[in-house]
């Protein structure tokens, strides 16, 4: 989404935003499909244009990430463990309400980032490093 507000003037296509992250294609559309879904972005198809919904500092980081189509489990708990070790047996159950409170303060966090605090970031990185173009 960052890129959408930094090039916008750019090519903005899916290949665009791709070689810029160095991902595949089709894994920026279905990200792009996502964020079209909760009406984050507006984009029409055979255009390659797409804009944000809201001003970049009404998004917050947390926005996006419940925006795509993901698992949102930040810590994954092994299920796999020796019921007949102490601590096979109690693991998961010790762990389960610390991860959900260590995900609960990440969200919290993410929800005062805005999306224009990571363009104003990577703006300020790329005045200050070698001034590569947009």
């Amino acid at each position: 989404m960052s890129y959408l507000v930094i090039c916008q003037k750019s090519d903005c296509s899916s290949k665009a935003i791709a070689n810029s992250v160095e991902a595949n294609p089709s894994v920026i559309r279905n990200l792009m499909s996502d964020l079209k879904n909760a009406n984050l972005i507006i984009s029409h198809q055979g255009i390659a244009q797409p804009k944000l919904n809201k001003i970049p500092s009404e998004i917050s980081i947390f926005d996006i990430y419940q925006a795509i189509n993901t698992n949102h489990h930040l810590l994954h708990i092994d299920h796999k463990t020796n019921p007949k070790c102490i601590v096979g047996k109690n693991i998961q159950s010790s762990l389960k309400e610390i991860y959900k409170d260590i995900e609960k303060s990440a969200e919290d966090k993410m929800k005062q980032i805005s999306l224009q605090d990571i363009v104003d970031d990577i703006l300020l990185r790329n005045n200050n490093s070698k001034n590569i173009s947009i």
